[in-house]
């Protein structure tokens, strides 16, 4: 390959990947958030070739609500009146091909129109955090929350499953992603805040103790979740690493609920 053309592949590679972070939501965090429930209620049911378009909606759901709130958030904050329009395309695409995979998923499933309605204050809540431009409030991280759990259930009724069944995993993933708000805030938005480090330690605590009802299994997990808590707010660690061992403990949370 000439010279050249190493060149244009390259300017190609950077004009991709500059598109993808406009594109793409940054909220790292909530990727994890999306993929969890849904796979432990996938396996949790039955795997079936019909778990492939829902997640593909559910992802395409987060990315337009994505740009939606950003779209509502530069509209009322930014005095660059064409700010809000860089979310306008991603947010039309997205929007469209949902409808078009989501419509036929409802034809084959209409009950998932109830699930969609159930969700619907939730997302109306996150809504109206971000007009008001306070996406990182706790509250709004909390309510995000129960709808991304919810989805396990979702998963494993379109898989055949009973939804007695799923239950127990939903709460476990609510107490864990929940967490999740407490813990991370007091790794870089709160930390050094030692009333805030007090409650999130609170809540790890209650979240163990209810766990053991749940399932005796999930306490290994929760009281490692614990430890977390109390022991790495306040160290040195970069938001990537604590990404990284949030991954850890996704990983084990699973591996336990599917026991």
């Amino acid at each position: 390959m000439s010279v050249e053309s190493t060149t244009v592949a390259s300017a190609r590679s950077k004009a991709v990947k500059k598109q993808l972070r406009k594109w793409l939501p940054n909220q790292h965090g909530a990727w994890a958030m999306l993929a969890v429930p849904f796979l432990v209620g996938m396996w949790l049911g039955r795997p079936s070739w019909q778990h492939v378009p829902l997640l593909v909606a559910w992802l395409l759901g987060y990315m337009t609500a994505f740009h939606l709130e950003q779209y509502l958030r530069l509209r009322r904050i930014s005095r660059n009146p064409k700010a809000p329009g860089r979310h306008v395309r991603p947010l039309v695409t997205f929007g469209a091909v949902l409808v078009v995979i989501g419509g036929g998923l409802a034809v084959a499933h209409p009950w998932l129109l109830l699930a969609a309605v159930a969700m619907a204050p939730f997302f109306a809540v996150n809504l109206w955090y971000a007009w008001r431009n306070d996406e990182r409030a706790l509250l709004n991280g909390l309510v995000a929350v129960f709808p991304a759990c919810g989805m396990l259930l979702v998963s494993l009724y379109l898989g055949g499953g009973i939804l007695g069944d799923g239950w127990r995993g939903a709460v476990a993933c609510l107490l864990y992603f929940a967490g999740t708000v407490f813990y991370v805030k007091t790794m870089i938005r709160e930390r050094g805040n030692r009333d805030f480090y007090r409650i999130s330690v609170a809540y790890h605590v209650v979240a163990l103790g209810i766990s053991a009802f749940l399932n005796p299994f999930l306490t290994i997990a929760f009281a490692l979740f614990l430890l977390r808590a109390v022991f790495l707010p306040g160290r040195s660690l970069r938001p990537g690493q604590v990404g990284m061992i949030e991954m850890g403990c996704c990983v084990l949370l699973m591996a336990l609920l599917l026991i």
